[in-house]
């Protein structure tokens, strides 16, 4: 999947952009108070966008 994809589908989802860690950017999920992070590849793996995700509480890319 394509990261700007996975952006777009967690801001409809009421995720907001945290910060920038040094590898990663954190999306955090405020009104239930979870945080994830994800690489900054062009492309992230099926797998790793289903547990962004779930860790942050919304269904499924």
């Amino acid at each position: 999947m394509k990261r700007r994809d996975l952006i777009r589908h967690l801001e409809a989802h009421g995720c907001t952009y945290l910060r920038e860690g040094r590898n990663h950017t954190v999306y955090a999920n405020l009104s239930k108070r979870k945080v994830s992070t994800g690489p900054r590849h062009r492309e992230i793996n099926e797998d790793l966008a289903r547990k962004i995700c779930r860790d942050l509480e919304i269904p499924p890319a």
